[in-house]
């Protein structure tokens, strides 16, 4: 059996994977343009604000929340676009992150935890989360969860 390809998928990526790879060498090259570490912090916080500005109910709505929870959980955490989509990063390196579910035209947003993240646990943890809405427990969850991967 035979796969029908597409241009969009010829070379093995979806047109918004490709996307998310421009905005990530986008990303790059505009860190490193500016100049001091204090400016760099404040763009970048800046940048994700916007970011998620832009977007989409529900997706905002989560992001935000996600946002103030890692905010105000992990205060030592670096926002920062990644791919196009918010990030926390310690010491240069992303903890955790983000996805919409509309910029992959996924059936839910995700919260993610790079290998950075110190939630080792026996042989074997989760490193991301299908989110839909957020509760008072979900968000207490998260907030233990940031705190841990940023420890």
């Amino acid at each position: 059996m035979t796969k029908k390809t597409t241009d969009a998928t010829l070379d093995g990526f979806t047109d918004e994977e490709r996307g998310a790879m421009k905005e990530r060498a986008k990303e790059v090259r505009a860190s490193a343009r500016r100049s001091s570490k204090a400016d760099k912090a404040a763009e970048d916080e800046a940048a994700v604000v916007a970011k998620i500005a832009e977007m989409q109910d529900p997706d905002r709505v989560l992001a935000e929340r996600i946002h103030a929870i890692v905010k105000a959980g992990a205060p030592d955490l670096a926002p920062k676009l990644w791919y196009g989509m918010p990030a926390y990063a310690k010491d240069g390196k992303i903890v955790c992150f983000f996805q919409s579910a509309e910029k992959f035209k996924a059936r839910y947003a995700t919260l993610g935890f790079n290998d950075t993240a110190n939630l080792d646990e026996g042989t074997m943890w989760p490193t991301a989360f299908a989110l839909t809405e957020l509760t008072t427990a979900n968000e207490a969850a998260i907030a233990t969860l940031v705190k841990q991967a940023a420890s």
